[in-house]
């Protein structure tokens, strides 16, 4: 018999739900920041997992998550395709309420003075319009550790 295993990893603890000859069980340990694979080996172990029997493994984490939702996370940065910057922070396609005239979005995610640009365009097929020009990456680079960014998320 063939062993299923899923894991999702918390913030306080790492799920682990398999499989087993027929039934579905679950287990539960810490989670181990920050070595969180710790924590899934930890779960395997207290499941007592034939991992030789392993045939599908998911894995999943609700730590990013919970880190952005709360905002709990790093300083970011983030580098986008030219004239793109600002999408995240304008957000037309998620008001919850789009009549009603006192609705305050939230922050961005990002500030805007650590969202750079590089230029960079695809059709909507995917092919390359304007090829990547990274000729100031490493100014980006510079003005990022220049601002304390731990953190940097590319979105073209």
């Amino acid at each position: 018999m063939t062993v299923r295993v899923a894991t999702d990893v918390g913030g306080t603890f790492t799920d682990l739900v398999y499989i087993d000859e027929g039934s579905v069980k679950a287990v539960k340990s810490d989670t181990t920041s920050p070595n969180f694979e710790q924590g899934v080996v930890n779960a395997a172990i207290k499941a007592k997992i034939d991992l030789s029997e392993v045939d599908f493994f998911a894995h999943g984490s609700t730590v990013v998550i919970n880190a952005i939702t709360e905002r709990k996370g790093v300083k970011t940065g983030l580098i986008t395709t030219k004239g793109f910057r600002d999408v995240l922070e304008i957000a037309r396609g998620n008001t919850p309420d789009i009549f009603n005239n006192t609705y305050q979005k939230p922050n961005p995610f990002v500030e805007r003075h650590l969202r750079l640009e590089v230029e960079e365009r695809l059709d909507y097929k995917g092919n390359v319009v304007t090829p990547i020009n990274l000729s100031n990456l490493q100014e980006l680079v510079a003005y990022f550790k220049s601002q304390d960014v731990q953190a940097v998320g590319i979105c073209f």
